[in-house]
Order: C-alpha cells, then sequence, then structure tokens
C-alpha cells in the first residue's frame, strides 16, 4: 500500500515516485498551493498540491485535520527549507492523494495538551502524538536491548504460569474464579518468584522473562496494578556475582537507549546508613544534603522534645540544613511542616542563623539557655555545619519515623529550591532489615519477601533475634527511583520453615500453601538468587516523563479503571452462574 515512510524521505528518494500513507497534520493554502503535512511514525513530510492538477488540488484543498490519507506523488528538493524537521529539505509533489478515511469530531487536538482524563479515554490519540510514539518506542527499543544482552550471555527465556496459586507477597492478589472446580480460584501473579526459584531447582541456572504482574494496590503516578517487569533468576550465586552481572546489563542498555553515561562501578551504602543519611532506602544522590545527627547537641536539655528521643537508644534527632534558607516565610515554613506531618512528623522544629549572625527559631526559648557557656542553638548550628544565611530543620522521635519524614523533607525542599542536580546517580543499597514488625497485626512481616535468605545461616539464631535481622536483599537505585530489587534466596527448607513460623505462617497454612516450595527445597535445591526490573520504570526514566502511564500503551486510571473499555465493569447472572459466583451487593458505608 505504501513504498515509503514519510520521515525517511531524503536525498535518495529525490526524483523518485513514492507512496505515502499517513494521517494530515496541517493543511496550508499560499497562493493557490495547498500544502499538506503528512504524518507517519516516523516523522512529517511536506506534500505539494499543484493547481495544474486539477482533481489533486481539488481533494487536498478539502482535507481536514487528522484525515488518513494516501498519497502517490515525486520526490524533490524544497525551496523553502524548514530545518525543524528531518525531512525539511525535501518535499512530494502529489499526482494522486486518497481520502483513505475522514478525522470526524476529534475531542482533542494532538498538538494541544489535553487532561488525564480525556487522553486515557480516546488513548488511541494520544498515542497517535508524537511525543508519545518517542515514548513508546523508547521502551520499545530497551526491551529489544535486553534480551539482545541476555541472549548473547545464555541466559534462558522461559514463561511462567499467569494463572497460579495465591501466594501473600505484600499485596493483595487478582483472582479469577475457576469455572470446572466450583468454588476455587486462580490468582494472578505478582511476580514469578516461586516460579523461577524452582526453575533453578530444575537446573537451568540462567532464566529471564519479561513478565507480566499484577498487584491489587493503591496505585500512584509510578504503579500501576499490570506492570512488566525483567525477571532474573542465577544458580551457584552469591550477592556481587547477581550485582555484577546486571549493573554491567543496565549500563550498556542506557547508554544505547538513551545515550545515557552511568557511573562504573555504582557506588554503594547499607540500608542503615542510606536512612541515616538521606532518610529513604532509595535515596536520590542527585541532591547533596544529607542529614545530620544532632542528639549529642540536645542530650541534657530540659526540652523533652528533644532530650528524649536523644536518650533513647530506638530515638533519633537530625537536622535538615538548608543553605540560604534562612528567607522562607512563615508561610513558607508551616507548609514544610505540615509536608513532614504527612510522613509521620508530630512537629518540626526550625532554626534561622541570620546573615546579621541573630538566631530565630520556632523553640527559641528551649534552645537559648547556656550550658557550659555555650547556648543550645549556637551548638546546633556547628553540628550543623551552618552558615549565616542557612536555615535547619530539626525532627525528633523514632529512629525511622524521623529518618523517613526528615527524607521525604528532604526531597520537598531540594525540588523547592532547585537544588536537584541534572545528572544520573545510580547505586545499590544492600543489607535490608529481614522483617519489619507491623504494630496493627502485632506481628513480623517480610520487608522483601518471605524467601529471602537473612545474612545469618542458622534458623536458631535468627529466631532469637529477628529484630535486628539483616538480609541479603539488595536494590539497585537510580535518581531516588528503585528500579530493581532482589535478594539470595532461601535453599534449605529448614530455614524457609524457621522464616515462616517467624511471620506467623504455621506449619498447616505453610504447607497447604507452599508445600511444592517445601518438597523442591529438600531435593537438593542449589544455592540462588536473582533480580526483577521495572520495565515501566526503566522506559519512564530513559524517556524523560515522570508519570509511568506515559510508557505504557494502555494503562488504567489511579482508580484502576480503563476509561477506554470502561473496565471493570458488570458481568451479567449466567457468566456469574457458569463460575459459582454470586455478587453481593453492599449494605452500607464499607458494607
Amino acid at each position: 500500500m505504501r513504498s515509503h515512510y514519510c520521515g525517511l524521505i531524503g536525498q535518495a528518494e529525490v526524483g523518485q515516485r513514492v507512496t505515502l500513507c499517513g494521517w494530515a497534520d496541517a493543511r496550508r493554502d499560499h497562493g493557490g498551493v495547498v500544502f499538506v503535512d503528512l504524518r507517519d511514525h516516523e516523522g512529517i513530510v511536506q506534500i505539494v498540491a499543484d493547481p495544474d492538477n486539477d482533481q489533486v488540488f481539488k481533494v487536498a484543498s478539502k482535507v481536514g485535520y487528522e484525515d488518513c490519507l494516501r498519497v502517490i506523488g515525486t520526490v524533490r528538493v524544497r525551496s523553502n527549507i524548514n530545518e525543524k524537521i528531518p525531512t525539511g529539505h525535501y518535499e512530494v509533489v502529489a499526482e494522486s492523494i486518497e481520502l483513505l478515511n475522514a478525522a470526524r469530531d476529534l475531542p482533542f487536538a494532538l498538538h494541544e495538551n489535553p487532561n488525564e482524563e480525556m487522553r486515557l479515554k480516546y488513548r488511541y490519540l494520544d498515542l497517535r502524538r508524537p511525543e508519545m510514539q518517542k515514548l513508546m518506542r523508547t521502551r520499545i527499543k530497551l526491551v529489544q536491548a535486553l534480551r539482545r544482552w541476555l541472549d548473547a550471555r545464555g541466559f534462558q527465556d522461559i514463561e511462567t504460569p499467569i494463572l497460579t496459586k495465591a501466594t501473600p507477597e505484600g499485596a493483595r492478589d487478582y483472582l479469577v474464579p475457576s469455572r470446572v472446580h466450583a468454588g476455587q480460584f486462580y490468582a494472578l501473579p505478582q511476580s514469578p518468584q516461586l516460579f523461577k526459584q524452582l526453575l533453578m531447582i530444575a537446573g537451568f541456572d540462567r532464566y529471564y522473562q519479561i513478565a507480566r504482574c499484577f498487584r491489587d494496590e493503591d496505585l500512584r503516578a509510578d504503579r500501576q496494578p499490570e506492570f512488566t517487569q525483567l525477571d532474573m533468576e542465577f544458580a551457584f550465586v552469591e550477592e556481587r556475582d547477581v550485582q555484577d552481572t546486571v549493573e554491567a546489563m543496565i549500563r550498556e542498555v542506557f547508554r544505547e537507549v538513551g545515550g545515557i553515561e552511568l557511573a562504573d562501578p555504582f557506588p554503594r551504602m547499607t540500608w542503615h546508613e542510606a536512612m541515616r543519611c538521606y532518610g529513604s532506602d532509595k535515596p536520590d544522590l542527585r541532591i547533596e544534603s544529607e542529614l545530620v545527627d544532632v542528639a549529642d547537641a540536645v542530650k541534657h536539655i530540659e526540652f523533652k522534645v528533644f532530650s528524649d528521643p536523644a536518650n533513647d537508644p530506638d530515638g533519633r534527632v537530625a537536622a535538615l540544613r538548608v543553605p540560604g534558607g534562612a528567607d522562607l516565610s512563615r508561610k513558607q515554613l508551616d507548609g514544610y511542616a505540615a509536608h513532614a506531618a504527612k510522613f509521620g512528623a508530630k512537629g518540626l522544629v526550625w532554626l534561622k542563623y541570620g546573615h546579621d549572625g541573630m538566631i530565630t527559631s520556632s523553640a527559641l526559648k528551649h534552645l537559648s539557655g547556656d550550658e557550659g557557656g555555650e547556648s543550645v542553638a549556637s551548638r546546633l548550628i556547628v553540628a550543623a555545619q551552618m552558615a549565616q544565611g542557612d536555615l535547619i530543620f530539626i525532627g525528633a522521635g523514632k529512629w525511622t519515623t524521623v529518618s523517613t519524614f526528615m527524607g521525604a523533607l528532604r526531597l520537598k525542599v531540594a525540588q523547592d529550591r532547585g537544588l536537584v542536580s541534572q545528572s544520573w546517580k545510580p547505586l545499590w543499597v544492600t543489607d535490608f532489615p529481614m522483617f519489619e514488625y507491623d504494630e496493627t497485626e502485632q506481628r513480623y512481616v517480610a520487608l522483601h519477601h518471605p524467601f529471602t535468605a537473612p545474612k545469618v545461616d542458622d534458623a536458631e539464631a535468627l529466631g532469637a533475634d529477628p529484630a535486628h535481622a539483616v538480609s541479603r536483599g539488595y536494590d539497585m537505585v537510580l535518581n531516588g527511583a528503585e528500579i530493581g530489587g532482589g535478594s539470595i534466596r532461601i535453599h534449605r527448607p529448614e530455614m524457609q520453615s524457621a522464616v515462616f513460623r517467624l511471620l506467623g505462617i504455621g506449619e498447616a497454612e505453610a504447607r497447604a500453601k507452599f508445600g511444592f516450595l517445601l518438597d523442591a527445597l529438600k531435593m537438593g535445591a542449589p544455592p540462588h538468587g536473582g533480580i526483577a526490573f521495572g520495565i515501566d520504570r526503566l522506559a519512564m526514566l530513559i524517556g524523560g516523563t515522570e508519570a509511568i502511564r506515559d510508557v505504557i500503551a494502555f494503562p488504567k486510571t489511579t482508580s484502576a479503571q480503563d476509561l477506554m473499555t470502561d473496565a471493570p465493569s458488570p458481568i451479567d447472572a449466567r457468566q456469574l452462574a457458569e463460575l459459582h459466583v454470586q455478587v453481593m451487593q453492599r449494605t452500607g458505608p464499607g458494607g
């Protein structure tokens, strides 16, 4: 139907007769000559309809925006060059223009910036926009590059089931009722985790899969209920074996797909160091500022908001220096306090060290008393390495809570004040806690997942002090986003059973949910480990967009709806009966 693509017309085609197909991006009538900009997924080329060709001229004069056209003509060099487009030196003189399909009642023009709801409802139009075409092609190139890299190094691409068994991995499962097994359900996989471990036990050594995964959880800008990940697993490895391999892969793929150079090697830090310095397990190293512990400066003051956590082994008093922050208004300071409160802060103290050397603070009466001839405020200025004109925010409370809200404040302040450098800052975060305690459920939960191996290779020692157990987990972080997470797995049944017990999973429940895994671990399971990378997030970063929906062809809204197809939707009674499912109507709020 066509011989060439619009965006690839060049010097080699001058004088040739070509057939092009695409959409009318614009139409211009200049002195009796009609020009049509014809666009396909490769770009735009100018079509010339000369009035000497009456039939072509009449059709061209009626072409509408986004009409679908087929054009036959001859390529020539343009007299008025357009340097803004790759084909700007050439044009096609039409000998025929065929209207393949008219575009009627468009909800928005492609050069406009429609709202999110409109974009998702008419996603096929949104995807026709050049910027969206570019993002989707970035994603395609990313997947192709990953496959090439892995195939060349002996990784085996193996598919794992989509209909599987419900297992707890931290989020709710999407359940699928079985028609042939009344009252029983499959679950869509949150990840191929257990199957890839079984493949290592089966002796496949190096596995990968571009896997679809499903999690029924609250959505954010960088999350979707269904997503794609590069899933990998290695047999007979330790942490550095996995990390060094995938670090080389990510470095090469970013260079190939995005022209992005990443550090070699990536820096590394432990989870505790990341939380202490940056208040996050995925620190953004483009921001230079770090949190500073100032407990020693306030241990002996009467202000118990500071002194109590300063003297508590599980407490923390931390400061964040804002260079030049003394110019912040009271309204801005209150706004930052409100932001910190969203992440658990019960209060936030600020202290300004003015250009004139004057000290002001929201808690000045508690910080001005002398102790040994030096005021508390002065000690804080020294501890935080403040210069005149700076400000510090001070947070106090439980160690993890303070680290978290001060880390969120660090990001907010840096974004507001332009302190985020235009660079690429990858790193490895290692040595995560094995467990965290859930106050609501009054039990330990796995920080990663229950198949992550602990550093200690003794089930009895693990059970004696689970609160301080360290896992063999690791995350790859880039510019404040976790792009990959993995671990060395438990490969002995005794240790796996011990971890289940610590998580409150009794023997009967473990047998019912994970009996197949426990049996497999008894049959010569090798030491193994792996990692998974979020394809959507990688494409988002390389593509330079801030919303993960921009690199997914047909995404859901933040309420997990597909506005284009109107899903989810009701199912008729006959289908429900076949599936042995009954829909219960809500009787009230939360009912």
